[in-house]
C-alpha cells in the first residue's frame, strides 16, 4: 500500500530507517530521515492467561529468563540487565504482600461488621420483646380495669334493681292489706314475665355486662359512630399506629448504629415506666393522679425569685411566668418585695410564713444545758488597776515569765491571756488589761468575760482614778472582787491608806469588817503570792463555775489584728463548748472556719475546752475586740449572718448620720466654720488599740480646734492610706506598725508626714501640741500708764493737742491709749503724737510733762484721764 506521492508509509521495522515529509509555510517541504526501533514484547507464560493470574516473577525464573532468551536490548550489559531483573522481582515480592495484607485487612473489617450487626439485630429483638411485653401489660392492665368498671356497674345495677322490688314489695303488701288478704305468700311478687327479683336483678347485670361490652341482652347491638365500641378501636388502632411510628422502619445500617441511631437516644427505663403510669392514669379516668404538697415558705422582706421557687420546690421558668401575668416583668435573679412574693406563693397553693431577717441569727443555738453535762471550768481572772501600780509585774511573778519586758516603755497596750496552773494543780485563766485612761473600752470588755475582778492598788499611791473606774465596771458587771494591795515591800508604803481610800468608793475589804477578799503581795519579791492564789481559788470554789463542753462552742474576742502572713488573728476566750479546728463560725460582722487554734505558750492544739484562751486563724476579716463568736453548721448559714449583722450595722450608721433636721445641719454647719480642725489617719496593730487612741484623740480639743480621725484600722500602712492623707493634708500616724515601700515611696513623692509610735503617751502628746498650733494667741492687755490732760491747744496742721502729766507708769508712742471721761471710755485707739517740749519722743516718765495727739479724734477736753497699756500675744495650749 502507498499513498498518492508514490512513497511506501512510514513503518515501524526494527532498527530500519524511513522517510517523513515536513511541509513549512509558503509550499517549502522538506524529506526528513527517521529510525525505527523495534519494541520489546513481554510474552506471558504458558498458563497464566487461563487462570487470569499475574505471573509470580522469582530471582531464579528471571535468570531463566535471562537465559532462554537470545536477544538482549542492545547497548545493555548483563549485569545491568540482571540488576533489573532483580528490581523487578522485589517490586513484584512487595506487592504481593501488599494484597495479601489489603485481603487480611478487608477479612478483618468483615468480621467486624458482621459482630455489629449481629449486636444491633439482638438490641431490636430484644427492644421488640420488651415492648411486646409492656403491651400485654397494658392490654392486662386495660382488661383489669375494664372487669373492675363492669364489676361496679354490674354491683350498682344490683341495687338499684333491689331497690327496685323493695318498693314493689312494699306497694304490693299495702295492696294486699287493703284488700283484706288473710296471709302474705314468702315469696316475693314474680314479675311480669314470671321471674322473681332476684332473677330479674341478674339479668339486669348480665344486660349491663353485655351493654359494656357493646351487645345486649337480646342480642347484637348495633354500634353508632360514637359507641364506645368505636372509641375503643380507635384507641387501639392509635395506639399501634403509634407503635408503628415508633419502631424503626428498615433495616439499621453500620452508620446509623454509630450515629446513636434513627430515633436519637432511647427511652429510658424510667421514662418507659412514666409511659406506663400516665397509660394507667388515664384508664383510671385520672383518679389516681398525686396530690400536690402544700409547703409552709419561710418569706423574708424582699428574696430572689430563684430562691423563692426554690424554698417552693417548683420551676424557677413557671414562678417568672406567673410574676409576668402580674404585670412583673423579672428574671430569675431579681428581688421581689415580701407582698409580691406572698402573692406568687398563694398562686401556687402553699402557705406564706412571714419571718424577719433578724430571724437568720436564731440558726445560733441557744442550748439550754443539762444539769448532767456541766463540768467544772477554770475561773476567769481579770487584773485591774491604775496605771503602773503593777498589774503586769503581778501576774509576771504568777507566771514566773517576763511579759514587762515585751511591752514598750513597761506599759501594756494589748489585753493579755495566759493560763496558769499553781502548785496545788489548779488551772486559772488570767486577762492581763492596761491600766491607762486611754483603754477604758478594752477593759470594759475584759469585766464582761471576766469572772473575777483582781483590783491592784499600789500601796504607795493608794486610789487613783483609774482604780475607781476599775472598781466601777467590775460592779456594773456584778463580778467579786479581790484587792491585791501591791508594793508593801516600799519603805513608803501604807497598806492601811490603801483600804481606807477604797471606803469611799464603798469597798469593804474583809480587814474593814467587809466582804471583799484583800491580800498584800508584793510583785517584786513575791510576798503573799501564794496569799493571793488562795483566796482567787477559794472565790472561784464558791462561784462553782461550770461549763458543758460537748455543745457549740461560743467565745468572747480579746483582741483581733492582721497578721502578716496569718491573715485576720483573733484572741478568743472560749466561754462555753469546745472550739476545735475545722469549725465553721461567725463572730460580729465576720465569719470564717477554724484554720488554726494557738495557746498562749505557741503551741498549735487540736481543740480548746471553756475558760481557755486561743489565738484562732481562719477569719475572713478583722473582728471588733469584744464580739461573741458563735460555732454554726454551715458556711451558707455563717455567710448569711455575717450578711445580715453588716448590712444591720450600715443602715444603723446611715440612720444615725440621717437623723438630724435641716435647721441642726445648718447650726452644725455655722459652728464648724469657726472650728479649726487637725485631720490624722490612724494605723494600729490590733483593734483594740485603734480604738484606743481614736477615743484618746477624740478627747483633744475644745471649742475651737478639734482632732478628726479620717479613718482608722488595723495592719501595715499601704498606699491608700497615703492617698487620702494627702487629699486631706492630714499625717498619718502608726502605732506599733510600719509604712510598705509603696507608701513610702508615695509619701515621698506626695509630701505626707508618716509618724511611728510605739507609746500611746507619746502620741497623744505629739497630737496636742500639733492641734494647739492651730489655735489662736491670746491677746492680753498690759497697763503701763496714766496721764491727765491739763490743757487742751489747738495747733495747725496737727488738730487738737492735749498737755498732759504723765501720773503713773510710762506713757510710749507705740502704745494703744483709752480717753476716760468720768472713768467712762469714750475712745479707743493710738497716738498720732508724742512730745517732750518741741521734740519728738518715743515714750515719758511718770511726773512728766508732754504733748499727745489722738489719731484721728480731736475731742478731748481738760480734765480726761489717758490710760495707756500694750498688747502682748499669748500662745495657747490645750
Amino acid at each position: 500500500m502507498s499513498d498518492k506521492d508514490g512513497k511506501k508509509p512510514l513503518g515501524l521495522g526494527g532498527g530500519r530507517p524511513g522517510q517523513v515529509k515536513q511541509s513549512f509555510s509558503h509550499g517549502r517541504t522538506k524529506s526528513v530521515v527517521v529510525e525505527t526501533k523495534r519494541k520489546r514484547v513481554v510474552v506471558p507464560k504458558a498458563g497464566a492467561g487461563a487462570t487470569g493470574d499475574k505471573p509470580r516473577v522469582t530471582p531464579e525464573s528471571a535468570a531463566a529468563a535471562v537465559a532462554a532468551s537470545s536477544r538482549r536490548p542492545a547497548g545493555l550489559s548483563e549485569a545491568e540487565m540482571e540488576r533489573r531483573l532483580r528490581a523487578l522481582a522485589a517490586a513484584k515480592a512487595r506487592e504481593e504482600e501488599e494484597t495479601a495484607q489489603r485481603a487480611a485487612e478487608e477479612k478483618a473489617r468483615e468480621e467486624e461488621r458482621e459482630r455489629r450487626r449481629a449486636e444491633i439485630e439482638a438490641k431490636e429483638r430484644e427492644d421488640r420483646e420488651r415492648e411486646e411485653a409492656l403491651r400485654a401489660k397494658e392490654e392486662e392492665d386495660a382488661r383489669r380495669t375494664r372487669e373492675a368498671a363492669e364489676a361496679a356497674e354490674a354491683e350498682k345495677a344490683a341495687r338499684a334493681a333491689a331497690r327496685r322490688d323493695e318498693t314493689t314489695a312494699r306497694a304490693g303488701a299495702a295492696a294486699g292489706a287493703g284488700a283484706g288478704a288473710a296471709a302474705r305468700t314468702p315469696r316475693k311478687p314474680a314479675s311480669p314475665a314470671g321471674q322473681t327479683p332476684q332473677d330479674r336483678a341478674a339479668a339486669e347485670a348480665a344486660a349491663a355486662r353485655a351493654e359494656t361490652k357493646g351487645v345486649s341482652a337480646t342480642g347484637p347491638r348495633r354500634s353508632s359512630p360514637g359507641s364506645d365500641r368505636d372509641r375503643n378501636d380507635r384507641d387501639a388502632r392509635g395506639k399501634t399506629a403509634g407503635r408503628d411510628e415508633n419502631r424503626r422502619a428498615g433495616k439499621l445500617s453500620l452508620n446509623q448504629a454509630l450515629e446513636g441511631g434513627e430515633g436519637g437516644r432511647q427511652r429510658s427505663l424510667a421514662a418507659m415506666k412514666r409511659k406506663q403510669e400516665k397509660a394507667r392514669q388515664k384508664a383510671m379516668g385520672g383518679a389516681m393522679r398525686a396530690e400536690k404538697q402544700a409547703r409552709d415558705v419561710q418569706l423574708p422582706e424582699t428574696i430572689v425569685v430563684s430562691e423563692l421557687a426554690n424554698r417552693m420546690a417548683e420551676r424557677a421558668a413557671d414562678v417568672v411566668k406567673a410574676l409576668m401575668k402580674m404585670g412583673m416583668m423579672v428574671t430569675a435573679n431579681q428581688t421581689i418585695d415580701a407582698d409580691t412574693a406572698e402573692l406568687v406563693i398563694d398562686e401556687f397553693g402553699h402557705n406564706a410564713v412571714r419571718v424577719s431577717d433578724a430571724d437568720v441569727e436564731q440558726v445560733i443555738d441557744t442550748v439550754e444545758d443539762k444539769t448532767e453535762d456541766l463540768q467544772s471550768r477554770p475561773p476567769i481572772i481579770t487584773i485591774m488597776g491604775h496605771v503602773d501600780h503593777g498589774k503586769t509585774s503581778l501576774l509576771d511573778a504568777i507566771r514566773k515569765a517576763n511579759v514587762v519586758s515585751g511591752e514598750a516603755g513597761g506599759i501594756t497596750q494589748h489585753i493579755g491571756a495566759y493560763q496558769v496552773t499553781t502548785e496545788s494543780g489548779a488551772v486559772l485563766t488570767f486577762l492581763d488589761t492596761p491600766g491607762h485612761a486611754a483603754f477604758t473600752s478594752m477593759r470594759a470588755r475584759g469585766a464582761q468575760v471576766t469572772d473575777i475582778v483582781v483590783l491592784v492598788v499600789a500601796a504607795d499611791d493608794a486610789v487613783m482614778p483609774q482604780t475607781v473606774e476599775a472598781i466601777n465596771h467590775a460592779k456594773a458587771a456584778k463580778v467579786p472582787m479581790i484587792v491585791a494591795i501591791n508594793k508593801v515591800d516600799k519603805p513608803q508604803a501604807d497598806p492601811q491608806k490603801v483600804r481606807t481610800d477604797l471606803l469611799q468608793h464603798e469597798v469593804v475589804v474583809e480587814a474593814m469588817s467587809g466582804e471583799v477578799q484583800d491580800v498584800e503581795v508584793s510583785a517584786k519579791t513575791g510576798l503573799g503570792l501564794d496569799n493571793l492564789l488562795e483566796a482567787i481559788a477559794l472565790q472561784a470554789e464558791i462561784l462553782e463555775l461550770k461549763a458543758n463542753p460537748k455543745r457549740a462552742a461560743q467565745g468572747a474576742v480579746i483582741e483581733a489584728q492582721l497578721d502578716v502572713g496569718r491573715g485576720p488573728v483573733a484572741t478568743v476566750l472560749v466561754q462555753n463548748g469546745t472550739l476545735k479546728r475545722g469549725d465553721i463560725f461567725v463572730v460580729g460582722e465576720q465569719w470564717g472556719k477554724v484554720r488554726a487554734l494557738i495557746n498562749d505558750k505557741g503551741e498549735r492544739v487540736d481543740e480548746a475546752a471553756p475558760s481557755v484562751p486561743v489565738e484562732v486563724l481562719g477569719l475572713n476579716g478583722t473582728p471588733e475586740a469584744g464580739d461573741v463568736l458563735n460555732v454554726v453548721d454551715t458556711e451558707a448559714h455563717a455567710r448569711e449572718i455575717a450578711d445580715y449583722r453588716m448590712q444591720a450595722a450600715k443602715d444603723k450608721r446611715a440612720a444615725a448620720g440621717a437623723a438630724i433636721t435641716l435647721d441642726q445641719m445648718l447650726a452644725k454647719a455655722k459652728a464648724d466654720e469657726n472650728v479649726a480642725e487637725l485631720p490624722v489617719v490612724v494605723k494600729a496593730d490590733v483593734q483594740g488599740s485603734a480604738e484606743a487612741i481614736v477615743q484618746a484623740l477624740e478627747k483633744v480639743g475644745n471649742d475651737e480646734v478639734r482632732v478628726r480621725v479620717l479613718h482608722y484600722g488595723v495592719g501595715a500602712i499601704t498606699e491608700s492610706d497615703i492617698g487620702l492623707a494627702e487629699a486631706s493634708r492630714a499625717p498619718v500616724i502608726g502605732f506599733n506598725v510600719r509604712a510598705n515601700a509603696p507608701a513610702r515611696n508615695a509619701a515621698n513623692q506626695k509630701g505626707v508626714e508618716i509618724r511611728y509610735y510605739s507609746i500611746i503617751y507619746d502620741l497623744v502628746d505629739d497630737i496636742k501640741a500639733a492641734a494647739s498650733g492651730l489655735l489662736s494667741a491670746e491677746v492680753r492687755e498690759n497697763f503701763i500708764g496714766y496721764a491727765e490732760i491739763k490743757e487742751t491747744f489747738r495747733v495747725s496742721g496737727v488738730g487738737t493737742v492735749a498737755g498732759c502729766l504723765v501720773t503713773e507708769g510710762v506713757a510710749r508712742r507705740s502704745a494703744g491709749v483709752r480717753l476716760l471721761r468720768d472713768n467712762v471710755v469714750i475712745h479707743e485707739g493710738t497716738l498720732k503724737t508724742l512730745k517732750r517740749f518741741k521734740d519728738e519722743v518715743k515714750e515719758v516718765q511718770s511726773g512728766q510733762e508732754c504733748g499727745m495727739a489722738f489719731e484721728n479724734y480731736d475731742d478731748i477736753r481738760k480734765g480726761d484721764v489717758i490710760e495707756i497699756f500694750e498688747r502682748e500675744e499669748v500662745e495657747r495650749k490645750l
